[in-house]
């Protein structure tokens, strides 16, 4: 679903009304950007940091819609999203992160999160994210990932599955556990 880029939130939900969105990240740059993005298509903006900052915000006054960034400074944003989910279930939340894996984009759908977009991601990409209707379907990817990716993130899946246990997700792999090792502590194949 394309959004018109002028288009603001009263467009989709009715005048009159804005919806609180917390926005969790911790490069301020593009939190501030983002942000005042956000406020000119009609959401009251609450900006946080870290982790510790996001669940202090989120208790005190739970989001409508929030947009989560997965790897912070003091911790993993998924935290943020499980406290969303238990004080506003229907708030809408994106997990946003420059670290994509299907592993974890998996990990953030079951705790909640309505879409999972990868970083370089801006305003329309998250509005659109945002706003998209629950039957609308992602149109499918352009360049699919390759071979070499897949095997990447079948393993990547594995080892969030063991709790990031490297000698249990060799066993269950049936690698060596320095095999594994060097795998992981490469980048992901394109």
């Amino acid at each position: 679903m394309q959004q018109d880029q002028n288009q603001d939130v009263s467009d989709v939900i009715g005048e009159g009304v804005s919806p609180r969105l917390l926005l969790l990240d911790d490069d301020r740059p593009f939190l501030q950007r983002l942000g005042r993005a956000m406020e000119s298509r009609g959401f009251d903006v609450t900006t946080a940091e870290s982790v510790s900052e996001g669940v202090r915000v989120v208790r005190k006054s739970p989001p409508d819609y929030a947009v989560v960034d997965m790897r912070l400074e003091d911790g993993n944003g998924l935290d943020v999203v499980e406290v969303i989910q238990e004080k506003a279930p229907e708030a809408r939340v994106i997990v946003l992160t420059g670290y994509g894996n299907i592993a974890t984009a998996v990990t953030a759908v079951k705790l909640g999160a309505i879409d999972y977009l990868a970083k370089p991601a801006d305003a329309d990409d998250v509005f659109s994210a945002l706003m998209q209707s629950p039957e609308d379907k992602a149109d499918p990817p352009e360049n699919p990932m390759s071979a070499d990716r897949v095997r990447w993130e079948h393993i990547q899946r594995v080892y969030e599955l063991c709790d990031r246990n490297v000698s249990e997700t060799a066993r269950r792999l049936n690698m060596h556990r320095r095999t594994l090792q060097r795998i992981l502590a490469k980048r992901a194949p394109r």
